[in-house]
């Protein structure tokens, strides 16, 4: 039977079974944020309630955050608000207990974890943007507020120019009423003097009536 395992084996047809993901019990030491990436910039998705019980998935080994799973739900904890009981004692999650306490270490994609966990949430929409880092989100995202800011500031701008536009031509508009009436009435007044002085010439020139009762007898001026 060894012979026979032994000729499986170094023929290449011995297939190892997979090897299951290791995993840790660990604490919240604080109340804290289960955030969608490994960084305070990802947006959360759960607070964890101080001295909750959570299993660490595994961490980054470069940074200090944990993949941990806490209700059913899946997120990204610092591992400094997480201790693990360690030769009976709590530790927090450090590089340097990884191995002893069974934590494997894993990295982290946007596209593979929210895929997995996040689909039903909001910030799901711009995965794109995300996955280039919050860095590069978050820049983009001032950027894209400055622009509409700005783009803002430049239509409150036309709107008031397009104001200050009306009042000019409501205002060239009355001042051009006003002096067409100031026009119309010395146009007016004009008329009425000429009549004035019409009606006044033609009282001066006209003779009086003979049966004018200032009209004298002999007076040359009065007809006869």
């Amino acid at each position: 039977m060894k012979n026979l395992f032994a000729k499986i084996a170094a023929a290449g047809l011995f297939v190892l079974a997979p090897v299951v993901a290791q995993a840790a019990e660990g604490y919240s030491t604080a109340n804290v944020n289960m955030r969608a990436g490994p960084s305070t910039r990802y947006p959360a998705v759960a607070v964890i309630p101080a001295g909750s019980s959570v299993e660490i998935r595994g961490c980054l080994s470069d940074v200090n955050w944990c993949d941990v799973e806490f209700y059913g739900g899946r997120g990204w904890v610092s591992g400094q608000y997480v201790q693990a009981l360690y030769q009976q004692r709590r530790i927090y999650v450090g590089p340097q207990y990884y191995r002893p306490l069974g934590i494997p270490v894993i990295r982290f994609s946007v596209d593979n974890y929210w895929d997995r966990y996040y689909r039903n949430r909001d910030f799901y929409r711009e995965r794109d943007r995300w996955s280039r880092g919050p860095d590069y989100y978050y820049r983009d995202r001032d950027r894209n507020n400055r622009d509409r800011d700005r783009d803002q500031d430049r239509r409150d701008r036309d709107n008031r120019n397009d104001d200050r536009n009306w009042r000019d031509a409501d205002r060239n508009r009355d001042g051009d009423r006003d002096w067409r009436n100031r026009d119309r009435d010395r146009d007016w007044r004009n008329r009425a003097g000429d009549q004035e002085r019409q009606d006044g010439w033609r009282d001066g020139n006209r003779r009086p009536d003979r049966r004018d009762p200032d009209c004298l007898p002999g007076d040359l001026s009065c007809d006869q």
